[in-house]
């Protein structure tokens, strides 16, 4: 394994990493919602007239809500959309929500994916879908909105909301639109303290049920009979699903696979699952992505210490041994802990990875870019192959991340300063 450590240096104006000039005020938005108290954004995605989307959970004085707010390329708010650029509202009349992630699909709808919170402990995985204008899709689900509810509550996870923000906790969220436009989501489901069972669910385009998909709609993923969770999910483009998280207690890093139809692929690693340690120590994956070639590069943390962690493996699950002699790589940066949650494949094979320090004050953005081989790409931020943003007195958190189509990196997170607000970066490529 190799540990790389690295301290703030400045970074210089027109390069790769810097913060673009020509967005919002001096590369830093903040996205406004409308009669909210509070607004963390969870999610971003880029529409094709360049347009930003972002997936936020939105604090009110009736309760959590999700967040759905449009930004122009410029980084200035879409009046034109919702309520002076946004939208916020409830998976299910008289429940709490939050959203985490935003989809723009083919035709042009957007489809928003949270959590339902079905009382002060138990979550339930939710979607909404609205036409381009922000209009309720009625053909989807009840009026536009679903809660995703399995037998014997399958679906049913755990709240967290004890937990600070910015620390990795029990709930997640992520979905995948195949491209037939069928629906992949992810849920967990809680049976007692360090006891949880992963759930693949997938979906026809009009929230039901796919029949298909194992032959009931949903896969239950638990590795060894041991506590298993999912955080993350990516399509390959041969049409196998991978789903990322971690299984035991200390926590191991956790990749699966499954063949399209639902079943486990068996070619992949020790019969389809594949697990990692760090230094012997607890490992969590957030990301996934898959390049060109078909190799894997999954995202996240290590765990006592927490480090942003990345990991390089072959298209079959095996550990690539030219990078960092198949182990999993740690990069830490400053004097507190960091983590990644999302990363994204360039055209020219390298990758990104956005995520935050941690730790009050110390908790800022940080970005970097890794080279197809898995490398940080030293010529990415001024040498560095990774900058970090400040953006008010106290916690900074990235969680989501864009590319433009002039290659312009947009970060998606939230800061506190008094209350927290929902923050858009754009950064230079």
């Amino acid at each position: 394994m190799q540990t790389q450590t690295a301290f703030a240096r400045p970074v210089t104006l027109n390069q790769a990493g810097h913060l673009d000039p020509d967005f919002a005020a001096g590369g830093k938005a903040q996205v406004y919602f409308a009669g909210s108290a509070s607004s963390m954004a969870n999610g971003i995605a880029i529409d094709p007239q360049g347009r930003l989307l972002v997936a936020a959970k939105v604090g009110t004085h009736g309760g959590s809500r999700f967040g759905l707010a449009r930004l122009l390329e410029d980084g200035s708010a879409d009046l034109s959309f919702g309520n002076q650029g946004s939208l916020i509202g409830q998976f299910a009349l008289g429940f709490e929500a939050m959203a985490s992630k935003v989809h723009v699909l083919p035709c042009g709808s957007i489809l928003l994916a949270g959590l339902h919170y079905e009382d002060a402990h138990r979550t339930l995985p939710a979607l909404a879908l609205f036409d381009p204008a922000g209009q309720p899709a009625r053909h989807f689900g009840d009026n536009g909105r679903l809660v995703v509810r399995l037998p014997g509550d399958l679906s049913q996870g755990l709240r967290d909301d004890w937990l600070p923000p910015g620390v990795p906790g029990a709930e997640a969220c992520d979905i995948c639109v195949q491209k037939d436009g069928r629906i992949l989501l992810l849920a967990n489901h809680h049976f007692e303290l360090s006891d949880h069972v992963g759930l693949l669910i997938r979906l026809n385009t009009d929230g039901t049920l796919d029949r298909e998909f194992n032959g009931r709609g949903f896969v239950v993923v638990r590795h060894l009979l041991m506590n298993t969770w999912l955080g993350s999910l990516m399509v390959q483009r041969d049409g196998r699903i991978l789903a990322g998280g971690s299984i035991s207690f200390p926590e191991e890093g956790l990749l699966a696979r499954y063949h399209a139809d639902g079943k486990l692929d068996a070619s992949f690693a020790i019969d389809g699952f594949m697990t990692f340690q760090v230094r012997k120590r607890s490992a969590q994956v957030s990301q996934i992505v898959q390049q060109d070639n078909g190799d894997l590069q999954c995202f996240g943390s290590s765990r006592d210490p927490m480090h942003c962690l990345s990991l390089k493996i072959h298209s079959n699950g095996r550990p690539d041994a030219h990078c960092t002699g198949g182990q999993p790589q740690l990069l830490e940066i400053g004097h507190s802990g960091s983590q990644w949650t999302a990363a994204q494949v360039q055209p020219d094979g390298g990758v990104l990875a956005a995520g935050a320090t941690i730790g009050g004050v110390e908790a800022d953005f940080i970005l970097a870019r890794y080279r197809p081989d898995g490398q940080l790409d030293r010529s990415f931020a001024n040498g560095m192959g990774w900058v970090r943003t400040r953006f008010g007195r106290s916690l900074d958190t990235a969680t989501s991340l864009a590319v433009q189509g002039d290659g312009r990196i947009v970060v998606g997170g939230y800061s506190l300063d008094g209350n927290y607000r929902a923050v858009v970066a754009r950064y230079l490529s």
